[in-house]
């Protein structure tokens, strides 16, 4: 199923492949075809990524890639956006399905151009760091809608008990959205949430009439109420912050995340980050105080 012709440059810019990636991967895709191992391990990886598809949470078991897979380093660094590219006839069916309007579902799949944004800003090549963050994409369980993504997810045990607690008849297992914030999007203003969330609650009752979603959560370090510290509170993420209800956060630091999204290196050293923003003046500040950051938890009654 993997687009090899003429047709491949014309999908990678649908799915905002950036433009100094696509000559590398349409070299790649020919390649690939006429070689049987990594065409064997391609359709395996794709019957493993559709498998179910739709369904909430289900988590694709994919085959090992081996080392000297295509006898290339760069074929073993490029299969994950192989496969998603074969996947693709499979996840636009899908939408087809469901009836998702065609401007939701190319916003939505043009984040494989974005995660390869970021692979690039990070070690200068064409990649995806963790191709699993894409995997819900194409197995249309998440959706671009506006500002925000929002993913068909279940409520967690601590979550979904805060839920049941403040009076909801709903709590762990049960049906929510989660809320994911992806980068080079713009500022997060309120305008922009409100109108993600209410596009969302009209998406979700269209085209997935069967589910019934009342709460959104946000699994991200954006939520570490210690931001509020360095950031006023006019700022967007402090405002984004007050939509939820933040039950619990993390016990186990991670400061790695921070980094990685402010600065697209978690490995950089903490004498080396950047203070242009207020939000990289934040996360370095508190790092060189030797402080850390945690990942918040939270929700809200959509």
């Amino acid at each position: 199923m993997l687009p090899v012709g003429d047709e491949l440059p014309e999908v990678l810019l649908d799915l905002a492949v950036p433009h100094e990636d696509i000559n590398e991967l349409v070299r790649i895709a020919r390649q690939s075809v006429d070689d049987p191992e990594v065409g064997g391990l391609l359709a395996a990886s794709v019957r493993a990524l559709v498998r179910d598809i739709g369904t909430v949470g289900f988590q694709p078991e994919m085959p090992a890639i081996s080392e000297g897979l295509g006898g290339s380093a760069v074929v073993r660094r490029l299969f994950p956006v192989l496969v998603l590219l074969a996947a693709l006839p499979h996840t636009r069916a899908y939408h087809d399905e469901r009836a998702v309007p065609a401007d939701i579902a190319r916003r939505t799949l043009a984040d494989l151009g974005r995660h390869m944004a970021v692979h690039r800003r990070r070690y200068g090549n064409a990649g995806l760091v963790l191709p699993r963050w894409l995997w819900p994409h194409f197995r249309g369980e998440l959706y671009q809608l506006g500002r925000l993504q929002f993913q068909r997810a279940r409520l967690g045990q601590r979550t979904g008990e805060a839920v049941r607690a403040a009076g909801l008849p709903l709590g762990p297992g049960d049906a929510c959205l989660s809320l994911h914030i992806p980068d080079f999007r713009g500022p997060l203003t309120p305008q922009a949430c409100d109108a993600s969330l209410a596009l969302a609650r009209d998406f979700f009752a269209l085209h997935y009439p069967e589910e019934t979603y009342r709460v959104a959560v946000c699994h991200s370090w954006l939520l570490d109420a210690q931001l509020q510290k360095y950031l006023p509170e006019e700022s967007n993420i402090v405002r984004f912050q007050r939509r939820f209800h933040t039950p619990y956060r993390a016990t186990e630091p991670d400061d790695n995340l921070p980094v990685f999204f402010v600065f697209g290196d978690p490995d950089l050293p903490v004498e080396a980050l950047l203070q242009r923003t207020a939000v990289e003046r934040a996360v370095a500040s508190h790092l060189l105080a030797n402080e850390h950051w945690y990942q918040g938890h939270g929700w809200f009654e959509l």
